[in-house]
């Protein structure tokens, strides 16, 4: 493939809600500019974009894949994300390379949650927005319906640019309402032009007032214009269009259907001129190694600086790293600092990528997508610059995981081949993130939802054979004490030459610590100083099993204030010892209690699911702290809510809000667990030590 300028080089994500039809589409694209020689169907296994063993194994896209096109002199890079939630932080790593979201909706479902996501997510990135309705030519079709329904979602920026003309239930002719042309598709797939628009009545006429009224709101000029009721002109309607889908106040619609690739040429034809090129929206503000903010214009001639969107780790194949050229070039003979680290990388050979398929490139210049392999100590996110101009480019604001489970090994003695495999995973998905807990003894790892964590667990067995199961996490429970006692604790042995010989006299109280505050109070010498760091080990070391169900004892305040010694058998081993006897004798007369952790939960709801969520928080025994007004109409309910009940929390949250919500849930304090649920761990304890 040639190389191309920025004024020449389109990056588009595609995006929407998973079945959409996004890799379809993206894959007809493919077929018609020669890209591909044949038409992939996601049912057969075959497309090029979702190419991963989990992808074709599912049939759903669950990585972020690149595949460029050349059509009309233009390089267009077509960045397919995953619609499942899932696998949404795929989307924000598309996002990071494209200037513009091609957001496809099912011609028969219509605006989704998804679709409301994606739109979000690329305001938030300033990307220009397109939308494509695919499925035009299946018999559920509503192609009008869902244009009302994106004008109603979306507002009056929603200008439809080519639209079906259906007749007899099929979808066989599309209008571009900027040519004033249409194009009639025969049973073979081959296609007509013609200037003749077919009789569509009173509808053809809405059309046109709704891109009127779309490129109205480009300038105020045009918007006097239209509210004095006076025609535009053609060159008015295509400049008003053209500039308001550059900067963004207009939202394109086209449609097709991937299936027939019947709409995707016209649709290919319009976007050469209509989307935004690198140039034109690939310049970025950048910092510099003072913090102070550099404009990187997208030019070829520049000093070169680069970002890393996404990263593929195989254990076989080696790292390979995607980037973005924003200013420059990158090749073999580009000296490249990783801001990051610090380092010069090594750039051993620059490839393009077109799903699984790689070629060499000589470079890959501004405005352009391309690879890197074997980066070993690069990762997503980071900026790769010329030497001569060091800045940071923006990285990518991951979504934070909120599904935890615990991951076992089902061959004892693998847990350091885990734990390597899901450092490699981790780079190549930063969604996941896993930790060892050192009180509960396990390999936590957290992600998207369940089916992100299935895929993890498919992964670590195909690419680093090892097997693991995933159960629920321990919750780290707290003992303490409610009352007090005063205990006396003797070891005492004799076995022939010297013994050993402690005695103490201990009282235990409550008090407010996180752990023991340790007190002394002898007098009289009963107990010499030099014994005293030994009684206080003992206890130390006995507060990390509490007598209730084993776990750590707080807030105890264990004074010291009487004992006895021997001149020759007493020493420290002899006194640690009578302290963890006390200990032992002491916590379960001071009445002993369980304390649970509970977290301080905010979420971000709709109105209308407001009543769900407070009432399943009052299940899961938590309490609501209040209510606060979010932004685009969604609440935020504060509560408290016990660790223990909110396992799986995400999975009723999406559920409830059909992926609408989201919620942070943090660690706040320790409470005391109601008796029932302090019988139950107490039980379940007892259990596992039997």
């Amino acid at each position: 493939m040639k190389q191309y300028d920025p004024k020449h080089i389109l990056n588009i994500a595609m995006a929407g809600h998973s079945g959409a039809g996004k890799t379809s589409v993206a894959e007809a694209m493919l077929y018609l500019s020669k890209a591909s020689d044949r038409l992939g169907k996601i049912a057969d296994g075959n497309t090029q974009l979702d190419f991963d063993a989990e992808e074709i194994r599912r049939k759903v896209s669950i990585v972020t894949a690149v595949a460029p096109v050349e059509w009309k002199n233009t390089k267009i890079n077509i960045i397919d994300t995953p619609g499942l939630f899932d696998f949404e932080g795929g989307v924000f790593e598309g996002y990071r390379a494209a200037e513009t979201a091609v957001i496809v909706v099912s011609a028969k479902d219509g605006v989704n949650v998804g679709t409301e996501k994606a739109v979000k997510a690329a305001e938030k990135e300033g990307l220009t927005k397109i939308f494509f309705v695919n499925g035009v030519c299946d018999e559920d079709a509503r192609f009008y319906r869902v244009l009302e329904d994106l004008k109603a979602t979306f507002g009056p920026s929603v200008c439809p640019v080519i639209v079906p003309h259906i007749e007899n239930g099929q979808a066989n002719t599309y209008i571009n309402l900027l040519e004033y042309k249409a194009y009639k598709y025969d049973a073979k797939g081959n296609v007509t032009p013609t200037a003749i628009i077919p009789e569509m009545g009173d509808r053809f006429e809405g059309l046109r007032e709704a891109i009127k009224e779309a490129v109205a709101e480009t300038s105020e000029e045009l918007m006097e214009k239209f509210f004095m009721e006076e025609e535009f002109t053609p060159e008015e309607i295509i400049t008003g269009v053209s500039q308001g889908v550059k900067d963004g106040t207009l939202c394109p619609v086209f449609c097709g259907d991937a299936s027939t690739t019947f709409g995707i040429e016209q649709f290919l034809n319009t976007i050469t001129w209509l989307a935004p090129t690198a140039a034109d929206k690939g310049s970025e503000t950048a910092v510099d190694v003072n913090g102070d903010p550099v404009e990187i214009a997208c030019n070829e001639q520049g000093a070169t600086a680069a970002i890393i969107f996404k990263t593929v780790a195989d254990p076989f194949v080696g790292k390979l790293s995607y980037f973005k050229v924003v200013s420059g070039k990158v090749s073999t003979d580009t000296p490249l600092v990783n801001m990051r680290t610090g380092n010069q990388e090594r750039i051993t050979k620059v490839l393009t990528v077109r799903g699984k398929k790689q070629e060499d490139a000589s470079a890959v210049l501004a405005g352009d997508i391309g690879a890197i392999p074997k980066l070993t100590a690069a990762n997503t996110g980071d900026t790769l610059c010329s030497p001569t101009r060091k800045v940071i480019l923006d990285g990518i604001d991951y979504p934070a995981p909120s599904f935890s489970m615990a991951v076992y090994p089902k061959k004892k003695g693998e847990e350091d081949k885990v734990a390597q495999g899901l450092a490699r995973l981790v780079e190549e998905d930063p969604t996941i993130q896993y930790k060892n807990d050192p009180e509960t003894k396990e390999l936590v790892m957290s992600g998207m939802g369940e089916q992100h964590l299935d895929v993890v667990v498919s992964k670590l067995k195909s690419k680093f054979n090892v097997e693991v199961e995933l159960k629920q996490p321990k919750v780290a429970y707290r003992e303490t004490i409610r009352g007090k006692s005063d205990v006396e604790g003797k070891h005492k042995k004799q076995s022939g030459g010297s013994g050993q010989y402690g005695d103490v006299w201990i009282k235990f109280e409550p008090c407010d610590s996180d752990g023991l505050e340790f007190d002394i109070a002898v007098v009289g010498g009963s107990v010499p100083k030099q014994f005293f760091p030994a009684v206080e080990k003992g206890l130390r070391d006995s507060i990390k099993h509490g007598p209730l169900a084993g776990y750590p004892v707080v807030g105890v305040k264990a004074t010291l204030y009487d004992g006895k010694y021997h001149p020759v058998d007493s020493n420290e081993m002899a006194f640690k010892t009578a302290a963890q006897l006390a200990f032992k004798a002491g916590i379960p007369q001071a009445k002993p209690a369980l304390l649970e952790p509970v977290g301080s939960l905010k979420a971000n709801v709709p109105d209308a699911n407001m009543g769900d969520i407070m009432g399943e928080v009052n299940k899961r025994r938590g309490r609501v702290l209040g209510m606060n007004a979010g932004e685009d109409g969604m609440q935020i309910v504060e509560a408290e809510v016990p660790m223990a009940e909110m396992a799986d929390f995400s999975v009723f949250m999406r559920q409830c809000t059909q992926g609408r919500g989201s919620y942070s849930f943090e660690f706040e304090r320790y409470e005391d667990a109601p008796a029932q649920v302090a019988q139950k761990v107490i039980e379940a304890a007892k259990a596992d030590a039997d």
